[in-house]
């Protein structure tokens, strides 16, 4: 009898410690596949000042109303998010509202977070709860009044946000729907590239045509020949995206960021579902205006300025370098219709990112030292109406706004 005893006593033990194991790996699995999810929305490149801990916030925030900061998530139960309940996490991200039911201004994407399945979410806060408490009181809403009364965001959600969870096209593959569900939820690259109205909402009409924000243009990622990514394959856009440059450019600012921290980890099916949706977009059909004439005093001026600055890496036919200098004949970023970035770039300089797979982070230096307002103009009026580019040429005044804002930028 007792030998009876003592072996089912060991069996019951058994089963409990085999389904403990089992309750852990399906918890590992929640979490990593949340860990997962969070490098898919981007979050800790918002939530984590550089040199700060991971995701304890205290990141400036710079939007066209005044500035805001990403608060913590860390678990910490004072100053972060260790007291949120599933349900609060939720409605935050589906619904633009916090703990106690606090709205949202959104400079934190819910507008495209609603996309998002539950599950998703609350791997993404299963991920959250793991990562080291750190005490970082922050206050996120630094903007002036009356914007900083949150009460505000009733009528902006009223005109700008439909809540609701991505459905899948029925018509398109399962690779297209993951794509789409990426693009248009977790990684809210809309957020960035679509234009927007005069109070921040999204000109859907007008979906990832680009965008000013932060003192950069983030470009035209449609299929418009000219402007977007039309001219791009499928293998130049999952390049792109998984070592920051391919054959034609190299991502810099904002979208170095949104590499290191992001694209750059994904799975290579998910790259894959991501340039699947993109290219399979509208082909757009902007008008290509007329050149700059050759003879024009900008031009020339231009063409002896890009030929002592510029030449060197970029080469007289605006070839570039693979890898290590942008192409700049072709080049949808040169002739788009802002150019925000271009100033930008020729002003401050810009260095590219670094990957893994691509570790050399090429640099352009600044030039505002060395050429004045009407120089920057007329070389960029020059590099957008060369070796068959063509875009309106850039004005000094314009430049000059755009030395200033910089230098104001903190």
């Amino acid at each position: 009898m007792r030998t009876i005893l003592a072996a089912a006593l060991l069996l019951a033990s058994w089963f409990c410690l085999a389904g403990a194991a089992f309750a852990d790996s399906q918890n590992f699995d929640r979490i990593e596949r949340g860990r997962y999810l969070a490098v898919l929305a981007d979050c800790g490149a918002c939530h984590t000042k550089p040199g700060g801990q991971p995701f304890a916030g205290g990141l400036a925030l710079q939007t066209p109303f005044g500035t805001l900061v990403a608060p913590n998530i860390t678990p910490d139960p004072e100053t972060g998010i260790g007291t949120m309940t599933d349900a609060e996490f939720l409605a935050s991200l589906h619904d633009g509202r916090g703990r106690n039911g606090r709205r949202l201004y959104p400079a934190m994407p819910y507008p495209a977070y609603t996309k998002m399945s539950d599950d998703d979410v609350l791997a993404i806060r299963a991920y959250l709860a793991t990562v080291a408490a750190v005490d970082n009181p922050v206050m996120s809403n630094q903007l002036p009044f009356p914007l900083n009364i949150r009460l505000a965001m009733v009528f902006w959600n009223a005109l700008n946000f439909a809540p609701g969870r991505y459905q899948p096209n029925p018509r398109k593959s399962a690779e297209w729907n993951r794509g789409a569900y990426i693009v248009e939820g977790a990684a809210h690259c809309g957020t960035c590239h679509t234009p927007k109205t005069w109070l921040g909402g999204d000109k859907d009409a007008q979906a990832f045509e680009g965008a000013t924000l932060q003192g950069w243009f983030a470009p035209d990622i449609t299929n418009d020949s000219r402007k977007g990514i039309g001219a791009w394959s499928k293998d130049d856009l999952v390049q792109y995206l998984k070592t920051g440059a391919n054959n034609l450019t190299l991502a810099s600012g904002p979208m170095a960021e949104a590499v290191t921290h992001s694209t750059s980890a994904m799975t290579e099916q998910d790259i894959a579902a991501i340039a699947t949706y993109l290219k399979d977009g509208d082909a757009g059909g902007s008008v290509r205006p007329a050149p700059v004439a050759a003879g024009d005093n900008a031009m020339r001026a231009g063409q002896a300025i890009y030929k002592d600055n510029c030449a060197a890496c970029h080469r007289d036919d605006g070839s570039g370098e693979a890898h290590l200098f942008p192409r700049l004949a072709g080049s949808a970023q040169v002739q788009s219709d802002d150019p925000t970035t271009l100033m930008r770039v020729v002003l401050q300089g810009t260095r590219a990112v670094s990957t893994p797979s691509r570790p050399t982070a090429p640099a352009m230096p600044a030039f505002d030292w060395r050429l004045n307002d009407a120089e920057v103009a007329a070389v960029l009026t020059y590099i957008r109406n060369s070796w068959g580019n063509a875009a309106a040429p850039v004005s000094s005044g314009a430049v000059a706004s755009a030395r200033t804002s910089l230098a104001r930028a903190p």
